[in-house]
């Protein structure tokens, strides 16, 4: 009988032995395969500093803009602080590094001054839009007015409009150039400049063009405004307004060490200028829908873009 019990422990030991290094051999599989699904997880550019500070305007494009940039940078796990300032902040704080990046420099000619004035001390990372047009602006209903010669000695015209050329934000690098232009067509010894805002301009505009009547109006393309109205840019045969801007991501120097990857986004980012009117202008704009609601809208209708910008990010 002993001799059977001591077979009996042999082979029990053995099983026994035999379970644990299987078991063993799964558990360090296990291990293994949980090392290699962090190693993987773990590929990608770090996100480095992750409370981030974005100014913007709130023209047509720039405040979506923004609000996309914010939603796709917390989705990878970035905190997004969205700043409303004017155009002279807004570059003034990049600059001194109390902000990180703005989506909005249009160059060469709008924000020629503040390029001088801070260009030194920031880095234009990506070029969004090829080509803008800005200038001054009328409804298509307007037929005797098509360049901005036609608002010369214009008593008639004029008269019509109280002698004001509505624009937008008084530090609005368009202001600055239309008061250029004013000089430049020998419009000041009777024509005003009115500065606002650009949804107070736009509000005028559309309360004028709902009666027929008349208004000039700062205006720039891609603007979704020229969606929902018939809008004519007027010639400007001086080229006081140059051929047309490109706008650009501008960031502090620095950013790109302290934010890798917000700074790769920045790169990939691609814009569709109709897209950006289409979608988030016009409903943000003409809509009166929110912002960051938009934005979210926007991202689900449009995953392949959003994959192409954050790709190679953590």
């Amino acid at each position: 009988m002993k001799g059977k019990f001591k077979v009996v422990s042999i082979i029990v030991a053995f099983t026994l032995s035999m379970l644990l290094a299987a078991c063993g051999g799964n558990t360090e599989k296990a291990n293994d395969s949980a090392n290699n699904t962090d190693s993987k997880d773990n590929d990608g550019i770090e996100l480095g500093q992750k409370d981030l500070t974005v100014p913007y305007v709130a023209w047509a494009r720039e405040l979506p803009v923004s609000y996309l940039y914010a939603a796709v940078l917390e989705d990878v796990g970035y905190n997004v602080e969205l700043k409303q300032v004017e155009a002279g902040p807004m570059w003034s704080s990049v600059a001194d590094g109390s902000a990180d990046f703005f989506t909005g420099a249009s160059l060469p000619v709008i924000h020629s001054e503040y390029e001088k004035k801070y260009g030194k001390d920031v880095v234009k990372v990506k070029m969004n839009d090829e080509q803008t047009i800005n200038a001054l602006s009328v409804p298509s209903y307007m037929e005797d007015v098509n360049s901005i010669e036609d608002l010369q000695n214009n008593k008639e015209l004029g008269d019509s409009v109280d002698w004001k050329i509505t624009g937008i934000d008084p530090g609005a690098g368009l202001m600055s150039n239309t008061e250029i232009a004013m000089d430049e067509y020998n419009l000041k010894d009777d024509w005003v400049l009115s500065s606002s805002s650009e949804s107070a301009m736009l509000a005028e505009l559309k309360t004028k063009y709902d009666k027929k009547e008349p208004i000039v109006v700062t205006l720039w393309t891609p603007h979704w405004a020229f969606g929902v109205w018939d809008l004519k840019m007027l010639d400007d045969p001086e080229g006081v307004y140059g051929d047309g801007d490109q706008i650009y991501t501008v960031a502090r120097k620095g950013f790109e060490k302290d934010a890798p990857a917000a700074y790769k986004i920045l790169e990939q980012y691609t814009e569709d200028p109709d897209l950006i009117a289409e979608e988030l202008m016009a409903p943000i704009f003409n809509e009166d829908q929110d912002p960051e609601e938009v934005v979210r809208q926007f991202m689900d209708n449009h995953p392949d873009l959003i994959a192409e910008w954050t790709e190679g990010v953590k």
